[in-house]
């Protein structure tokens, strides 16, 4: 079962890289390998076999919109989509909660990238007492067979959790509240909700043990944040050989 009171949480992964490395490098890398999605993404809609769904979670300022921006920025609009998932409508509300998700998903030859996901239906229920533990583990299991069923049909899921100390965010918030191009993201909602870090730790901790395949990354450094995401989606995509149809011969 999903009852975690009274366990501190064990997510006491690294929010910063591991030795030392140099933001140029780290820089140069990075804009090779959105450079090499971008021609990738060309290949793989031009040959309508395999789609690629991204999931990007993570704390209020974790990096998500950041990476949306830079990762992304080489590939062609037409062959990509990004979707957030807010609260859910009336209508959604009234269905199962997959329902609003699947009809997001990319189609072959696409990118897809969720900004928050399918995963909210877990983390907030959980962390504000909203269902049981019985509901929350029904929707771990529809979880992993819905993304199953991605699978199944050509569309690769690559899951990334942005882990930042809660200092960091912080000081992001601190940064937002200051200016004026980034105010608009700030929300008291936030302050509140970063009271509850270490309720949300318990819930990720839940998702990345039932859930697997996710990517976990250091993000209190976006350049490092960005290089190992687009190093990631790079480096799955080679595997996938993506080619032109060929041409007639005459």
């Amino acid at each position: 079962m999903l009852d975690m009171k009274n366990k501190k949480p064990k997510l006491r992964l690294p929010t910063l890289p591991k030795g030392k490395f140099s933001e140029i490098d780290l820089l140069k890398k990075t804009e090779h390998y959105i450079k090499r999605i971008g021609q990738m993404q060309d290949a793989m809609m031009a040959e309508q076999k395999k789609g690629i769904l991204v999931v990007l979670q993570g704390m209020d300022a974790s990096g998500k919109d950041g990476t949306v921006k830079k990762v992304f920025s080489g590939i062609n609009p037409s062959g990509i989509n990004v979707h957030s998932f807010k609260v859910p409508t009336e209508e959604e509300f009234a269905h199962d909660f997959l329902w609003r998700i699947h009809s997001k998903v990319p189609g072959k030859g696409k990118i897809g990238v969720f900004n928050r996901s399918h995963y909210e239906d877990i983390l907030v229920p959980y962390v504000h007492n909203l269902a049981n533990d019985q509901i929350l583990e029904k929707r771990l299991i529809d979880i992993n067979n819905f993304e199953s069923l991605l699978r199944n049909n050509n569309i690769i899921v690559l899951k990334f959790y942005l882990h930042i100390s809660q200092d960091e965010q912080r000081r992001r918030f601190t940064k937002r509240m200051k200016n004026q191009k980034k105010f608009w993201k700030f929300s008291k909602k936030d302050i509140h909700e970063s009271k509850l870090w270490a309720k949300y730790m318990e819930a990720y901790e839940i998702i990345f043990k039932k859930c697997p395949g996710w990517n976990i990354i250091p993000s209190d450094n976006k350049h490092y944040r960005n290089y190992m995401i687009s190093k990631t989606i790079c480096e799955t995509m080679k595997k996938c050989n993506f080619q032109y149809p060929k041409t007639f011969k005459s």
